[in-house]
């Protein structure tokens, strides 16, 4: 799994023009990517990992002060550009894989006592953010020990 974080004053989603999601207050905007490796556990991994990133002001986390999270699907975070001009997707999870653990990441976040909000898996959503800093990370699990 890799997700971009930002640290964000607010942030919210829409879908066809509707508000879908969204945090009115400091907190971190989750872009989330599965692959087809992922497992449970990696979205497991992840969630904690996210949820105690010392991000925030005064280098807290979300964990430290209860701060919200907006996390939105996004399969281009798999993108390859390596060839020609157009992006491949192979190595992004399909959605029977990609969904469930997507659900399973904001489970995860759930289970640890976050607040959090969500976009539409699957749908083109339009996504607004006030960044703060500006301060955001790339959090791949291949990354992360296991």
């Amino acid at each position: 799994m890799r997700a971009v974080v930002q640290r964000v004053d607010r942030a919210s989603v829409e879908v066809d023009g509707q508000v879908v999601g969204s945090i009115a207050e400091p907190g971190l905007l989750v872009l989330l990517g599965v692959t087809g490796s992922d497992t449970g556990d990696d979205a497991g991994r992840l969630a904690a990992k996210i949820w105690k990133l010392r991000m925030l002001e005064q280098e807290k986390s979300c964990s430290d002060i209860h701060a919200p999270l907006l996390v939105v699907s996004q399969f281009t975070l798999y993108g390859d550009v390596r060839k020609g001009r157009r992006p491949g997707w192979s190595a992004a999870a399909p959605r029977s894989v990609s969904e469930p653990l997507y659900v399973e990441f904001m489970q995860q976040l759930r289970g640890l006592g976050a607040r959090v909000e969500h976009g539409v898996f699957g749908e083109h959503m339009d996504v607004s953010l006030v960044n703060s800093g500006p301060f955001t990370l790339i959090v791949d699990t291949a990354d992360l020990p296991g």
